[in-house]
């Protein structure tokens, strides 16, 4: 029962936005869904940080959710810059069980235990926070955080963030968000959103206030479920 993650699929089986015009993305959904079938069992669980679907509406999403649905595992979701299909937890799950899609959950305000590690996160957001929007925004994000890293701690495991954005990117960092994790005692925390071998380099790479940081979007691990604790 391993736990794997990955972030930014930005699937478009339904809508057209494809991103295979885009260097490095050629062939991705073949090249994802054959590393995915060589890595996860159904036994397992993958966490998607993100960027998940083109579609606007719930809608426009059916065959990304069905591509998701044929592979194997558990996929636990987490809401991306660009999920405009998003909308309340009611309104998806009622939508994913109306498909039949159980083994597709969402982490919002929530938790969800897998093996020994507690899942917890939640979109995050622009680390420079200028305008007083976007710092609305964060101070909201870093509240979402804090319940979820709550409810993870209640279920017992060790708590692992996932995040959209990155909690720190070219030498600024979302400090309120940071506080949170580091509060808490949060040693890992993967995300994605960053895109491109230029965007990577400014990114810090390994240990940050004592929290290992992982960068996860597709492009950036080869279209590869990272490994996050086997079991």
């Amino acid at each position: 029962m391993s736990l794997f993650a990955i972030a930014d699929l930005h699937l478009s089986l339904s809508a057209n936005k494809p991103m295979d015009v885009f260097h490095g993305w050629e062939n991705y959904v073949q090249r994802l869904e054959k590393n995915w079938r060589a890595l996860v069992t159904e036994n397992d669980t993958v966490v998607i940080a993100g960027d998940i679907s083109w579609g606007m509406r719930l809608e426009e999403t059916e065959k990304d959710f069905a591509f998701l649905h044929a592979l194997p595992g558990k996929k636990l979701l987490l809401k991306g810059n660009h999920d405009y299909w998003w909308s309340t937890r009611a309104k998806i799950e009622a939508y994913l069980g109306s498909l039949g899609y159980d083994d597709i959950e969402i982490v919002h305000n929530s938790a969800c235990r897998v093996g020994e590690i507690s899942v917890c996160g939640s979109r995050g957001w622009m680390c420079r926070a200028v305008t007083e929007e976007d710092k609305k925004i964060v101070r909201r994000e870093a509240g979402r955080i804090e319940t979820s890293i709550r409810l993870a701690e209640q279920l017992g495991g060790t708590p692992v963030v996932f995040l959209h954005y990155p909690p720190v990117y070219d030498g600024i960092e979302s400090t309120e968000i940071l506080d949170v994790l580091e509060r808490h005692g949060i040693r890992e925390c993967y995300f994605g959103h960053i895109h491109g071998s230029q965007a990577a380099r400014r990114f810090l790479v390994g240990e940050y206030r004592g929290i290992r940081m992982r960068l996860i979007s597709a492009d950036h691990v080869a279209f590869m479920p990272v490994l996050v604790a086997k079991s």
